[in-house]
């Protein structure tokens, strides 16, 4: 089966701030109340896009959610005449509340929802489950949109299946593709899935959990994912995350792990019962895929995990190279590390290393917020002829790319600080932004505050053009 994967980027929201919202992650807390710049993040995020475009790999990219998300704090019960007021009324009494529904977080499309390619399911299709994001309230509002776009974008139902989130509370706490990882021989030939969780509900104690920070995924969420996805047994391994791993700050497995076709970059904490893990992992592989798991296992001793964790090695993207073996898109930040600049020149050096090249980019934006490249990025595996059956005009070319970075520039501040969030000229901003953009990329009216999809005509993109 010809099948390619296409990576699908977060396009960062007019309200990236840094609100130090996600406990657990030590980027988002070091960098708490920092002014922000929304425009040189979107730019940045596109500057990957771009590089990755024309270096022949597939993009495509997920809109941002409306934020502020007014219609949210009136469900919590804050109350005025206006959405204006509804933002004042926040700030002056629960900023924190306020901070939640602007956040721009959604920009980690790792955590939009968990892919299970048509190679890999029982009846044949692509399936998608959104993430609930049960363990972060700011990242729990997500669920509803993602579900949404998802549904406009992969609309044919003979070729995609996109579930509702998972209901049932913290039991079922579902992160997404950030704890999920497929491997296989090729895109198109069976997969082995590993899940990885932080904690096991049913157990009803904390042996094996972390001590100071939460634990976010469960077990049972990832079985059910893959229950619903029709991935069969033999294809699917749940691994525990280590909780040494966890209260160093890896809140997701894509910060100490990554994996794409038949190589695995991971540090050896990265799992509880590292050894056997390890083993598990490379004899499931050889089963699924009837060849050897090329793993590169990072010892402490060359990169600790508190490294690892402040350099985001792991949150890397792996990508398959034309010559073979692949390319490792790195965080600016691992290039000014020498533990893991050399870590990563000895890779490269050695001709039995899968790695054969890194590329460091500058994302600093998104990783003062504590995401890296691997976090802007959803990999979904598709058919070739389903790319031709997708709703909407998000795989990106030179001509996309440089209409969204226009209207990145026409639309996003500078700077913006925490407190700007009240002011009600930035949700004015965002909503024309995103009214704009559904335009671009043939969306169809999807936000709230747009009413009835497909109801009116795109006006403001037409008025931006003409101003143009």
């Amino acid at each position: 089966m010809g099948c390619i994967e296409v990576n699908f980027d977060g396009l960062v929201g007019p309200t990236h701030n840094y609100a130090g919202l996600s406990r657990g992650n030590l980027a988002s807390s070091a960098n708490r109340g920092l002014v922000s710049s929304p425009r040189r993040a979107a730019l940045q995020g596109l500057a990957k896009m771009r590089m990755l475009h024309e270096r022949g790999f597939m993009q495509a990219v997920l809109p941002p959610q409306e934020r502020p998300l007014v219609a949210w704090l009136r469900h919590l019960g804050f109350r005025g005449r206006s959405d204006a007021e509804v933002l004042a009324v926040a700030a002056g009494t629960e900023p924190e509340w306020l901070a939640a529904a602007s956040s721009a977080s959604a920009m980690w499309t790792a955590n939009a929802a968990t892919v299970t390619p048509a190679p890999d399911s029982k009846d044949g299709r692509l399936h998608l489950t959104p993430a609930n994001l049960y363990a972060m309230p700011h990242r729990a509002i997500e669920a509803p949109f993602t579900a949404a776009v998802l549904r406009r974008i992969f609309r044919d139902a003979g070729r995609f299946y996109v579930h509702d989130p998972l209901a049932g509370g913290a039991a079922l706490a579902d992160e997404g593709a950030a704890n999920h990882t497929r491997l296989a021989a090729a895109h198109g030939s069976p997969g082995l899935h590993f899940f990885v969780y932080g904690r096991a509900a049913a157990r009803g104690s904390r042996e094996g959990s972390p001590g100071h920070f939460p634990a976010r995924q469960t077990l049972e969420a990832s079985r059910a994912v893959a229950r619903r996805h029709g991935i069969v047994e033999e294809r699917t391994l749940y691994l525990q995350q280590h909780p040494d791993a966890v209260d160093a700050g890896v809140f997701h497995n894509d910060v100490i792990c990554v994996g794409h076709l038949g190589t695995l970059f991971v540090h050896e904490r990265a799992f509880s019962n590292g050894e056997a893990a390890f083993g598990e992992i490379k004899r499931r592989f050889a089963e699924v895929a009837g060849e050897r798991l090329r793993m590169v296992c990072v010892p402490e001793s060359r990169v600790s995990l508190a490294e690892a964790v402040r350099s985001y090695l792991f949150n890397s993207q792996l990508l398959d190279l034309p010559g073979g073996g692949c390319l490792l898109v790195a965080p600016e930040e691992c290039r000014r590390s020498d533990a893991v600049r050399g870590f990563l020149d000895e890779c490269v050096a050695d001709p039995d290393c899968p790695l054969k090249e890194v590329l460091f980019f500058d994302l600093r934006e998104s990783m003062r917020n504590g995401g890296g490249p691997a976090c802007l990025r959803l990999r979904v595996v598709l058919r070739a002829e389903d790319l031709a059956a997708l709703g909407a005009r998000v795989v990106v070319d030179g001509v996309i790319l440089d209409e969204l970075e226009a209207w990145v520039r026409r639309h996003y501040r500078e700077t913006l600080m925490p407190a700007d969030l009240a002011d009600p000229a930035l949700l004015e901003e965002s909503r024309r932004a995103l009214e704009e953009l559904t335009g671009i990329l043939r969306l169809g009216w999807i936000y709230a505050f747009q009413g009835v999809a497909d109801a009116k005509p795109n006006r403001l993109r037409e008025e931006a053009e003409a101003a143009d």
